[in-house]
């Protein structure tokens, strides 16, 4: 059995070693609800990963976004470098669900565009609960959607032993049978090729490696884990196990199965249309199921399979999907056997809630009028209740838990107190409106104003708007003004978030600004001014969870200071100035006893997207900065010398190395362009 075993240079102080105790404590007593309420900076994430050391099980990380979700990923990466840490969140860069609007008569069908990086990861999440113990997983709320079932998935995986005797027709036909597919091109994940008595095969959760196999005489005659760039033999094994290319899949007898149920279903609703002269649903329906039928009877899969997944996966009409949850460990009895843990639980928690319900309108809606089955609504999140009988043992995270955490928890236990010493920031109130006699220029212009005097002093600052038109507009007008700054809110890829998040970190932006999105979970040490604009103004993003949220950012750095721009005292902003009063007298207490001097927290800047990035890109930019270099910096003639080597690379048939050049040239392209 795997163990998790922690690594860091750090031991636990200030609150976090009594906050570790009682939290362990509580587990190994069977507590099924804890609250760890701990001050932004007070190493929360540091305290999970102890706990998670001393209870040793299966882990479910909840975060509320995608970002925040990528920067817990890395931490517990470092925490734990020999463990299976994983990132799960929805796969999809763009996605509009399909929709029907009554009023206008219009249908939205659906529209997704899929991040491959990220669908790669979601496989190596399954992956590793079905084979491994040590297992962090760290996921958005898409946990809680339909996944397909785990025994399917587990139960379709191909394993292959060096001496079994498989022809080459045999392993194509099973790969085929778990949704690889076929190329004579270079491989992606999921695919696989056929060279004579060879068989390449590149596995869904990396597309750094690839299984060479060679058959002899009807056997297995050899196992090789190859770079797929380089061509160089990393491994010869004795075994590989393959997983299937999609979740959602089923065997031949469940499929026959499921076809006559969802044929049955149809005439069903057929029927129920015509009897209430709903002819034209009836003719969607009709046209819709019965062209997805042919599909999975001829491929084994259809776009929108998830849709029939209750027929496919068996489960009773109103019966719970499967989940990423269902791929956690369970015991003979089906009681969960992992620990969940909800990070940022006052938004977290409400967003878990809401899944069901909005799901359930819009498929309503769809099932009506006749774009789906009823059984579709079958395709749903958990209900909360649903969720809660799932997980079982749940430690809630946050610095401003809700009303729910402390009344179902059977204890809270509070971590005030920073390792670093580090106190709540100083908050300073300014105003929002420039004055008629010009003595006070307004709160864009004093915000530029400190911020230019932080940025003078090596420090970064973030802004915090009410609206993302706000935030872009600002972002603009610094950046006229000569400012480095860039904008950060939900409509941003998530990829790109945490790239700007990394970049903001390291120097090549000064002013990060954004909407609510900077307020939970954002670890950024190097800030030390926040700016909060138009904080009297009532309403969710300036309540006073999201004040102390927003406050907290600053509480990384001994210099971290807070301008709240307000011409009124509202409640809220007043709470949240004296609840930080009150933490900062607690701490400076602490350490004037304990005489501790306050340091800002360090670091290591790195996200999650380096280790996402292909070994095909990092030829790519590794070469090109070397022949940058030979060419003395001229683009426009190393453009020139790149586009013949295509050609030459073309004309000798060397694809891959053609694919290289091109992409270099594409990065040299947006170079120039960028000057």
């Amino acid at each position: 059995m795997s163990k998790f075993k922690l690594v860091s240079e750090y031991k636990p102080a200030g609150d976090q070693p009594k906050a570790i105790e009682a939290l362990v404590d509580g587990l190994n007593k069977g507590q099924e609800k804890q609250t760890l309420l701990g001050v932004t900076g007070s190493g929360k994430t540091f305290t999970m990963a102890n706990v998670i050391n001393e209870v040793q099980k299966p882990t479910l990380v909840i975060a509320h976004n995608k970002t925040l979700a990528a920067q817990l990923a890395q931490e517990f990466e470092e925490f734990f470098p020999d463990a299976a840490v994983h990132y799960f969140v929805s796969y999809y860069d763009y996605y509009q669900p399909e929709a029907y609007v009554a009023a206008s008569d219009t249908y939205i069908e659906k529209d997704a565009q899929i991040n491959d990086e990220i669908n790669k990861l979601r496989h190596a999440t399954t992956q590793s609960l079905l084979s491994r113990d040590d297992v962090i997983i760290v996921a958005s709320v898409s946990c809680i959607y339909g996944l397909g079932s785990p025994k399917e998935y587990l139960k379709k995986n191909f394993l292959i032993n060096v001496g079994d005797k498989l022809s080459k027709t045999d392993i194509m036909r099973r790969l085929v049978e778990i949704h690889f597919e076929r190329t004579t091109a270079d491989l992606t994940p999921g695919s696989f090729r056929s060279l004579g008595n060879t068989i390449d095969i590149m596995p869904t959760s990396s597309e750094k490696i690839m299984y060479s196999i060679d058959i002899m005489a009807g056997k297995i005659d050899q196992i090789r884990i190859i770079n797929p760039i380089s061509g160089v033999v990393l491994e010869t094994i004795d075994q590989i196990l393959i997983f299937p290319a999609k979740h959602f899949i089923t065997d031949g007898g469940k499929k026959d199965a499921a076809m006559t149920a969802i044929k049955e279903e149809l005439d069903a609703q057929l029927k129920y249309f015509h009897d209430n002269t709903k002819i034209l649903e009836a003719d969607r329906l009709k046209r819709r199921t019965e062209y997805d039928l042919a599909m999975i009877r001829e491929v084994g899969y259809c776009s929108g399979i998830e849709n029939y997944s209750r027929h496919l996966s068996g489960k009773a009409e109103g019966e719970a999907p499967d989940t990423l949850i269902s791929y956690f460990p369970h015991d003979e009895n089906g009681n969960p056997e992992f620990l969940t843990i909800i990070d940022e639980s006052h938004v977290t928690i409400p967003q878990i809630r809401a899944m069901y319900r909005g799901d359930q309108a819009r498929k309503e809606n769809l099932v009506h009028h006749g774009f789906r089955l009823p059984s579709a609504k079958d395709n749903r999140p958990l209900r909360f209740e649903e969720f809660e009988e799932r997980v079982g043992q749940q430690l809630y995270v946050s610095a401003t838990p809700s009303d729910y955490e402390k009344e179902v928890s059977e204890q809270v236990v509070e971590q005030i107190i920073r390792p670093t010493g580090l106190l709540d920031p100083i908050i300073v109130q300014h105003g929002v409106k420039a004055t008629d006699d010009g003595a006070y220029p307004g709160q864009i212009q004093d915000f530029i104003a400190e911020a230019e005097s932080e940025i003078a002093e090596g420090g970064r600052v973030l802004a915090t708007t009410l609206t993302k038109k706000m935030a872009e507009d600002l972002s603009t007008y610094l950046k006229d003004k000569g400012i480095k700054a860039e904008y950060l809110h939900s409509d941003v890829k998530t990829m790109d978030r945490i790239k700007i998040i990394t970049e903001f970190r390291k120097g090549e932006f000064d002013i990060l600004i954004g909407v609510n999105l900077l307020r939970e979970g954002l670890d950024m040490p190097e800030v030390t001014l926040i700016g909060i604009l138009d904080a009297d103004k009532a309403g969710f993003l300036r309540s006073e969870t999201s004040l102390i949220q927003t406050i907290g950012r600053a509480a990384r750095n001994d210099r971290g200071r807070v301008i709240v721009y307000a011409d009124i005292m509202t409640d809220s902003l007043q709470y949240a100035i004296d609840e930080t009063a009150r933490r900062r007298e607690l701490q400076m207490a602490y350490n004037k006893e304990h005489g501790i001097t306050p340091k800002t927290i360090k670091k290591n800047i790195k996200d999650i997207t380096e280790r996402m990035q292909s070994e095909h890109v990092e030829t790519v930019i590794n070469e090109l900065d070397t022949d940058l270099a030979a060419f003395g910096g001229n683009i426009k003639k190393l453009i020139k010398y790149k586009k013949r080597a295509m050609n030459d690379a073309v004309s000798e048939l060397d694809f891959e190395r053609a694919a290289i050049v091109r992409d270099q040239i594409i990065e040299l392209e947006g170079r120039l362009s960028a000057k």
